[in-house]
């Protein structure tokens, strides 16, 4: 083969208590599409920030065109044109989308220290329609959903004309649609001589755009090989080390038991219009639709999280005064969209974060005993398999999956009977995923009830009992199993007139 592109050698990055990478190597080449697998953990995220000059490695190279170079600082690796996408957003808020887009690299304007705004809003809108958006570049930032700041941080990204261009987890959050303009957008990159390197949890996708496939697993590599070499099997097997049932569900729920949630004409100040809905004990159902169809809304809303300005929540027959603090005391957990923001308290540990939501149902009296807490999130660690050196952990430093199972983890410690997850295995790998469905079906098991959003349809699909989709904020109708497909959810999610 020619000479890499970009090659990165032994690369080994420790942190205290954690050896993240060891001796690993990876070379991509022009106008490929590496694909970049394994667990949350296995070492991806941190080898590319490596390579962006966000950390220093304690040891290894770095080679452009098969030429030695240094990368000391996130400004160097820009300067040779490494650009990337990571999983987590790095947008500013209160910007606009054109200020975004070209922070750090504003046009100078006719005089000295200033900025020519009009010109990054006609670059800035370019690449928007580049990317099939059509978005007011003087939009702030935090007005966008989670899908269109998605696809901010790929025309900031694309913006830099980059020579290798890394991709974390970048359809995570976005629309079916908006997903193939992305890959269509990676065929032109790939046409034009841009080195790609792609970080996903969906195997589909590995193997849909993947020129090439490096496996990494607790932190050094595994395997590299070409798509044809491997099956889908083999891969999860190299990523999780073990063979993994991937599988969600062996069996349906034929015979609910009592109503849990009962939901009735809502209207909310989101916009949700007219919404009804019921769920029984036993019962895993989907809210299926579009990104920006309002199936977070409506959830929110559910969980008092967002008003509601007419109709009624019921929880076993008890009606809901709107607010979460009420919602938590009656036995309703959420597992947010965004972990990050909403779903945990990043700088306080693993142990704090689980017992966050039920303290009061643990100590009634207001007592509050370390040893009955210690006793409770240990229990909860090994339950749900959380990766963690200790209790002790910021909850910040866990992998992806590891965080979803401490939010998942605090409301099981709060007692919760009705669960509402929220795209639950966004941004985590297949083997935590398999093990969330699992944890969801003996949910049901046990008699409670579980609303679940996806934008993942084949995992709605495998999942679920039944499924309200929405459209425009509003549910247009109701599958029952027998009728639970894919093409059924979009023919109703996009249906008009």
């Amino acid at each position: 083969m020619t000479t890499p592109l970009l090659e990165m050698r032994n690369i080994s990055k420790g942190f205290p208590g954690v050896q993240a990478l060891k001796d690993v190597s990876l070379a991509v080449h022009g106008g490929e599409v590496h694909m970049l697998v394994g667990q949350n953990g296995a070492g991806k995220s941190t080898l590319m920030k490596v390579l962006c000059g966000a950390y220093r490695p304690d040891q290894g190279e770095f080679l452009l065109n098969g030429s030695p170079v240094h990368i000391h600082s996130t400004r160097d690796a820009q300067r040779l044109g490494v650009a990337v996408i990571f999983q987590e957003f790095s947008l500013v808020p209160f910007l606009d989308i054109a200020q975004n887009i070209f922070l750090g690299r504003e046009f100078p304007g006719r005089l000295p220290g200033t900025v020519d705004r009009n010109r990054m809003h006609v670059e800035a809108r370019r690449i928007l329609r580049q990317l099939g958006m059509d978005l007011d570049t003087r939009t702030r930032v935090h007005q966008l959903g989670v899908a269109q700041q998605q696809m901010v941080e790929i025309a900031k990204a694309l913006s830099q004309n980059a020579k290798v261009l890394v991709m974390d987890e970048p359809t995570a959050a976005i629309s079916d649609r908006e997903i193939e303009r992305l890959f269509e957008i990676i065929h032109r990159l790939r046409k034009d001589g841009i080195a790609i390197i792609y970080i996903s949890h969906r195997m589909r996708e590995v193997f849909e755009i993947g020129d090439r496939i490096t496996v990494l697993r607790d932190g050094a590599n595994v395997a590299s090989m070409y798509p044809s070499e491997t099956t889908l099997e083999e891969l999860v097997r190299l990523m999780v080390g073990r063979e993994v049932d991937t599988t969600y569900r062996a069996r349906f729920c034929t015979a609910p038991g009592e109503t849990i949630l009962e939901v009735r004409d809502l209207f909310t100040k989101t916009g949700v219009r007219g919404a009804n809905l019921t769920l029984r004990a036993g019962e895993i159902v989907g809210l299926a639709g579009l990104v920006g169809a309002g199936r977070t809304e409506l959830a929110r809303a559910i969980f008092g999280a967002d008003g509601k300005t007419r109709g009624e929540i019921r929880l076993k027959d008890r009606l809901l005064k709107g607010n979460p603090a009420d919602a938590v005391r009656h036995g309703i957990g959420l597992v947010p969209e965004n972990r990050k923001t909403q779903g945990l308290a990043l700088l306080r540990s693993v142990h704090d974060n689980m017992l966050a939501a039920g303290l009061a149902r643990m100590f009634p009296k207001r007592w509050y005993s370390f040893p009955a807490a210690k006793r409770a999130v240990q229990a909860l660690i090994k339950q749900l398999n959380v990766v963690t050196p200790s209790a002790r952990r910021p909850v910040r430093l866990l992998s992806g999956g590891n965080q979803q199972k401490v939010v998942i983890g605090k409301w099981l410690n709060a007692g919760s009977q009705f669960f509402i997850f929220d795209e639950p295995t966004r941004g985590i790998d297949v083997g935590a995923k398999a093990e969330i469905y699992k944890l969801m079906d003996s949910l049901v098991q046990q008699g409670a009830a579980v609303l679940v959003i996806s934008s993942e349809l084949p995992e709605l699909v495998a999942v679920c009992d039944r499924a309200y989709v929405l459209r425009d904020k509003a549910i247009v109708g109701e599958l029952a199993r027998k009728d639970l497909t894919e093409e059924n959810i979009l023919r109703m999610a996009m249906q008009h007139g």
